[in-house]
């Protein structure tokens, strides 16, 4: 069951837009009561399609064929105007700054069941399936690492490839790790892999700020469990396989 709370804040997709990212985000407030506030204030500017309750209930704040203003400043392969081409979904949670914590079960199951609805009204592939962090990797970091990839992954929304949990690969150099000031061919490599994968950045060979943000938003989503900055060789590995796949 779908309960709908409007939003005034939503436009006109442009004339032929086709939808098809899906961009997930937690509500990183205190509170479900101050997130929906801000969600539906004329004034905040900012919306989203869907909101996931902890307890499972799910709201509508933007009819999905509007442009919702939920992902900002934003790029991924190519494109720059995310909220053109996408549904954004909400999942209450106070976030990082409020006392991050596991989205509950309950949650998760509606999830899934209101991502998979819109998977099949719109042809969003699974590569598509994206965090917050993963198309504004500077500004922002939800879902978070708290977030089951992997599970959805597993009831066909997003992608988490299966050898993920396989031996590491030894075409690269194991005890390689880059970090920040790092200057190089290695670096380069990684940043042209971060950018054949989608994230918006350039191959510039000096690993800065902004290639330690991108490595970062890379391992919330596809390496949880070790989320540092750091591109060690298992980093590398999963680097590797989704740039290659």
């Amino acid at each position: 069951m779908v309960r709908t709370l409007a939003s005034p804040n939503h436009d006109a997709r442009s004339r032929g837009a086709v939808v098809d990212t899906l961009v997930l985000h937690y509500t990183g407030m205190r509170d479900p009561e101050s997130a929906l506030a801000r969600l539906t204030d004329p004034a905040a500017k900012v919306s989203a399609h869907y909101v996931v309750d902890e307890d499972g209930e799910v709201l509508r704040l933007v009819p999905e064929e509007r442009r919702a203003w939920h992902a900002g400043v934003s790029f991924w392969r190519g494109h720059a105007d995310i909220n053109g081409r996408s549904i954004g979904i909400e999942l209450v949670n106070p976030g990082h700054e409020f006392g991050y914590r596991p989205f509950p079960a309950r949650q998760m199951r509606a999830f899934f069941e209101l991502a998979a609805g819109i998977l099949a009204r719109h042809p969003i592939p699974p590569e598509r399936v994206l965090g917050h962090s993963d198309v504004a990797p500077s500004r922002r970091r939800d879902p978070g690492e708290l977030f089951d990839w992997r599970g959805a992954a597993a009831e066909g929304i997003g992608t988490w490839p299966d050898s993920f949990s396989s031996p590491p690969s030894p075409r690269r150099e194991s005890g390689v790790r880059l970090a920040r000031d790092g200057v190089g061919e290695r670096v380069r490599s990684v940043q042209s892999r971060l950018a054949r994968i989608g994230y918006g950045i350039a191959p510039t060979g000096r690993f800065d700020a902004t290639t330690e943000d991108v490595v970062v938003a890379f391992q919330r989503h596809f390496r949880p469990e070790c989320v540092d900055g750091v591109v060690d060789a298992e980093t590398n590995r999963r680097l590797d396989i989704l740039a290659d796949g």
